[in-house]
């Protein structure tokens, strides 16, 4: 009795001690992820400061007057801040009307790309007609050619057409692109083409089954498509800096540079102004970021 009894305090004490040394391990290696996590986030916080310091700056200074800009010392944050650089940037050129036409233009741009891509990926996934992988291939060849080398022969172009000034010269040379064509070919290369025909089957034309199948199924591409090409057609400035002449057709890209004169004080308006621009765009990129992932990356393996 008293040697089985002592076996099973023995049995009981080896239980316990292995108990705690797997306690005592599941402690170390949880101590050690958060060791590892911590120096992770401080890392990246450290390299986001370092990145977003030019900005952060930008900000800085769009609240400093220009008084406390141009001195002898280094002055990262306004010792008095003030909103005034913002209030004389909107009333010294008509920036609100430049943000008004830069969302027009850059809205019917995305809008028209989407549509025009889709419709073009269409023809070159599912149909099949005579020299459609030569006509792609020249299409692609497109992305080569830069833009400058264009931009005279496109402006000659227009203003023939007496487009010059005008809201149609801003947004209808730009109404599609060859990249979405290619993100849009292929993203539909990833559904089967059974799908086309199980639909042609059930006598669905083209345009509903693109309208009404296809592009519910490729929001990811859309997405991706949409927050690219709205944040190009933002950012744009040759082109409306080409072919605009007034304030009512002008882009907030040439807006801002209005605000930049021979005076110190221009500085800070025109980093306010800068401020005020980057806004709408950054949003977007923010808040689209996930889609433009997601959209780049899902036509790339086929399921």
């Amino acid at each position: 009795m008293d040697q089985s009894f002592a076996i099973k305090r023995d049995a009981r004490i080896t239980r316990e001690q292995i108990q705690r040394l797997h306690e005592e391990a599941n402690r170390r290696a949880l101590r050690v992820r958060r060791i590892r996590t911590g120096i992770l986030i401080g890392l990246n916080v450290v390299m986001a400061v370092i990145i977003l310091l030019p900005l952060l700056y930008a900000v800085s200074v769009a609240f400093m007057p220009s008084s406390e800009l141009f001195t002898t010392e280094l002055n990262l944050f306004p010792a008095n801040p003030t909103g005034e650089n913002f209030a004389q940037a909107l009333v010294k050129v008509p920036l609100m009307r430049f943000v008004l036409n830069s969302f027009l233009v850059a809205g019917l741009i995305t809008l028209g790309q989407i549509i025009s891509c889709s419709l073009a990926a269409f023809s070159f996934s599912f149909l099949d007609f005579k020299g459609k992988e030569a006509l792609f291939m020249l299409v692609m060849a497109t992305m080569m050619v830069p833009g400058e080398a264009t931009i005279i022969s496109n402006y000659l172009t227009v203003s023939s057409w007496g487009w010059l000034d005008s809201y149609q010269v801003l947004i209808v040379p730009y109404l599609t692109s060859a990249m979405g064509i290619f993100l849009f070919r292929q993203f539909y290369k990833s559904f089967p083409i059974s799908l086309y025909e199980s639909a042609k089957i059930d006598g669905c034309s083209n345009l509903r089954f693109i309208f009404r199948i296809l592009l519910p199924l490729t929001k990811s591409a859309i997405g991706a498509m949409a927050v690219y090409t709205f944040i190009n057609a933002w950012n744009m400035y040759m082109w409306p800096l080409l072919v605009t002449g007034s304030n009512e057709m002008r882009t907030v890209q040439i807006g801002i540079s209005m605000l930049n004169s021979v005076d110190a004080q221009s500085i800070t308006l025109m980093i306010a102004g800068v401020i005020m621009v980057i806004i709408p765009s950054i949003s977007i990129f923010v808040i689209g970021q996930k889609q433009l992932i997601r959209g780049m990356f899902s036509g790339a393996v086929k399921g």
